[in-house]
């Protein structure tokens, strides 16, 4: 993922239960015109860095999601604002995003056992906090100071509020990231939590 920061929902309404529309390959998204899973569709297994030749840019309002996540974006080639989907059904992407995203990419880390590792300061100094599953800063004394961190496994949603809407930032297996300026989000961090996968 590219080091940016959008402004945005991070994941729309969805339902959980099975159908016979529901992607039936690993790893499949597919995208409908209208909300509520209604008009043209087409499914994807892999990233897809602009819509629009295929004749799919800007016109996506629902979509289902199995196994990996998928991270929706506004503009080609993974840029603007983004929504991520993990499995389910999302019956309206949102106000948001409606008939704006051009862009989709496949989250292909594994995501068992994640781990991320936060820092209170830029390049790695200051308190440390180890954060292995959904974790809520608000109350603590982590609250809006983290400066840098380091993903030890999976991927992971970084947000400015609880309820996901405001910058968002998705951060990958491997990613060293000195210093929090550099996106916009020093001081910032007030909730996290690991992408998951679907398939059990």
């Amino acid at each position: 993922m590219e080091l940016s920061v959008f402004s945005v929902t991070a994941s729309a309404p969805r339902t959980n239960h099975k159908d016979p529309a529901t992607p039936t390959k690993m790893n499949g998204i597919i995208i409908y015109e209208r909300i509520n899973f209604q008009g043209k569709s087409k499914e994807f297994i892999s990233d897809i860095a602009d819509l629009k030749p295929v004749e799919w840019g800007h016109c996506v309002s629902s979509v289902k999601v199995a196994g990996q996540p998928w991270v929706a974006y506004e503009y080609p080639n993974y840029s603007g604002k983004f929504l991520v989907f993990e499995e389910g059904e999302y019956s309206f992407v949102g106000e948001d995003m409606n008939d704006k995203i051009t862009s989709l990419k496949l989250i292909t880390e594994d995501l068992k056992n994640p781990k991320i590792t936060l820092y209170e300061l830029a390049n790695y100094e200051g308190e440390i906090k180890v954060v292995k599953e959904a974790t809520s800063l608000s109350k603590g004394s982590f609250n809006d100071r983290v400066s840098s961190h380091k993903v030890q496994s999976g991927a992971w949603l970084l947000c400015d509020r609880a309820d996901e809407r405001g910058l968002n930032y998705v951060a990958l297996k491997g990613e060293q990231l000195p210093n929090y300026e550099s996106i916009n989000f020093d001081d910032k961090l007030s909730f996290l939590h690991p992408l998951r996968a679907g398939w059990g």
